[in-house]
Formats: structure tokens, sequence, C-alpha cells
């Protein structure tokens, strides 16, 4: 389901999702209806628009976390003009599967969108790389100062929401040197062993600084 404003992105994004074998049962401009719409329908997963009417200011963000709330099965997919950390945060903070919070500028280029778009409707994360890079920019206390830069890239990753192969082919290094980094990281950030899917969610968390 796809909740935009603008009437030419929102027929490109059904065109986009329907060419790939994606079922869009309902295309909104405006909060209000995209609620309407997922009660009736309670998608896999909604693309929203952080900004919509009437006041195009966090009317999509307040709605997806409000589906977040009411229907946490149904996945979130943000998407804005310009990088604005705390809705990501805020979107995180209710539940850490199933979200993502991409630029409009990733739509450009469809398979990543696509890519990053089935990621959130099987329950994983996506988020934007600048959107990352905003997030990192402001983090400069303990215990991330423990990690080395490789160590860094590798949670960059991590929080963008790739798997362990993804990572090692975005660094050309290998599946286990991969592994290795990210048990370094689950020791420096002090998360003792458990669930890995838990733990992992949990290095991103700290890193993003929100408490889950």
């Amino acid at each position: 389901m796809i909740a935009e404003d603008s009437v030419l992105l929102r027929v490109g994004l059904v065109k986009v999702l329907e060419t790939v074998g994606f079922e869009v049962p309902a295309a909104v401009g405006d909060a209000e209806t995209l609620l309407a719409a997922v009660e009736e329908h309670r998608p896999q997963v909604v693309v929203v628009d952080v900004r919509m009417p009437p006041g195009f200011t966090d009317e999509g963000v307040r709605a997806a976390l409000m589906i977040r709330r009411q229907w946490p099965e149904v996945a979130v997919l943000l998407l804005s003009q310009f990088v604005e950390e705390r809705y990501a945060a805020d979107l995180l903070s209710t539940n850490t599967s199933g979200v993502g919070y991409l630029l409009k500028q990733r739509v450009a280029n469809v398979d990543d969108f696509v890519d990053a778009l089935q990621r959130v409707a099987d329950g994983g994360t996506a988020l934007d790389p600048e959107v990352v890079a905003q997030l990192l920019l402001r983090k400069d206390n303990d215990p991330l100062r423990r990690l080395t830069p490789r160590e860094r890239e590798v949670l960059t990753l991590m929080a963008e929401g790739r798997s362990n192969t993804a990572i090692a082919e975005a660094l050309v290094i290998s599946d286990s040197a991969v592994a290795k980094h990210i048990n370094s990281i689950f020791t420096k950030l002090d998360l003792p062993p458990a669930d890995a899917t838990h733990r992992r969610v949990l290095a991103v968390l700290r890193y993003l600084e929100v408490s889950p």
C-alpha cells in the first residue's frame, strides 16, 4: 500500500511495484485515508511519505507510528525528501522489525528500492545510508569509540539492514571476516551472548542510540 501526496510519484510507485510482482490494493494521498485503507486491507507493507496533507509536517510519521501500534504485523517504509533522522529513531523505538527509512532519491534506483522494500516486508530493516551517516555524526561517546574503523563500517552496513553476505560484498571481505567483526562489535558494545538476531538488533539500536 502506498501513501504519497504527489500524484506522479504515487502512480510511478504503483507501476514499479506492480511490474516486479507486488500487489498494491490502495494508493492514497493523505494520512487519514491511509489509516482507513490499512484497516480495510491489512497489507503486508506500507510505503509512507513523511510529510502529507493537511499540514505537510509529520503526518506520515504519526500515521506510521499508529499503524505499528494498532497493526504490528504491517511493515512500514518511510520516504522523505530530506534526512530527518529523528523520524527514523521514532519509528525504530516502537518496533525493530519490518521498518525502513529511505530518501526519495533512492526510488530512482529501482533495484535498490525494491530490494529495500522486500527486506522490510520480510521483517527486516532498511535505513538510508545518508540517514545512517547523519546519525553517526552526532555520536561521539562510548562504547562506540571502542570500535575499529572497519567495525564501524560493518555496523553502519548492519544499520542499513544488510545481511552478512551483503556486508561482505560491499567491503570485499569474506563472510567469516564479517562474522568475526560482528562478534567483536557485540563484545565491545557489552552485548552478552544471546539470540544472534536479537543481539544484532540491539547493536544497531545502540549505534542509533534508540532505546528498544
